[in-house]
């Protein structure tokens, strides 16, 4: 009868440490169930940005719109950047930030000054310690789509159905930076980056 006190008692044990670590894995898992991500179509002129929830399955449009900087001296023009995108994830307190890779064939000029702005948008994701992610665009259609080489309307499209947006989100840059958090969103799910 001992005998088998203990070992009631030994598996009374074993099943309680078994529901404690059921309710700390269940606990980490509800912490992950909502994600902020804030999404960053980089430029020098506009900057898009779109700031999507995923909680669970669901994605939700939190905030979107777009940074205009004025045309001034290119040190100005980035240090408005800088401040910009700082305010902006002070104010939507975004969990992870992605960013559509750079990729310039033509206009070597364009693609310097658009490098430079992503620098210190990067920066500014630094200093509010940021996880930061970045996809090529066929990445992005093909997560958004299913399709790699998806045309921009099709994005739009896929963007405003997923987000169930009454409206084309517009301008294209606009668009493409709720695309990266949608992109960054599913991938995020599948990997648990």
């Amino acid at each position: 009868m001992i005998i088998a006190t203990n070992k009631g008692d030994a598996q009374n044990e074993s099943r309680n440490q078994f529901h404690i670590m059921i309710s700390v894995y269940e606990s980490q898992n509800v912490a992950q169930l909502s994600v902020r991500i804030l999404g960053i179509d980089p430029g020098l002129e506009r900057i898009g940005f779109g700031l999507v929830e995923r909680e669970g399955s669901r994605l939700t449009a939190i905030e979107f719109g777009m940074i205009q900087s004025p045309r001034i001296v290119l040190t100005d023009r980035l240090k408005f950047i800088y401040e910009e995108v700082t305010t902006l994830i002070s104010r939507t307190s975004p969990d992870k930030v992605a960013t559509e890779r750079l990729l310039f064939a033509a206009n070597k000029t364009t693609a310097m000054d658009v490098s430079k702005s992503l620098g210190v948008i990067l920066l500014a994701t630094a200093h509010h310690n940021l996880a930061w992610t970045e996809y090529s665009p066929p990445e992005i259609k093909l997560a958004v789509v299913g399709n790699g080489a998806a045309d921009k309307k099709q994005v739009q499209f896929m963007v405003t159905k997923l987000l169930s947006l009454h409206e084309t989100p517009k301008p294209d840059d606009v668009a493409d930076a709720l695309a990266i958090a949608i992109c960054h969103a599913f991938k995020s799910r599948l990997s648990g980056v």
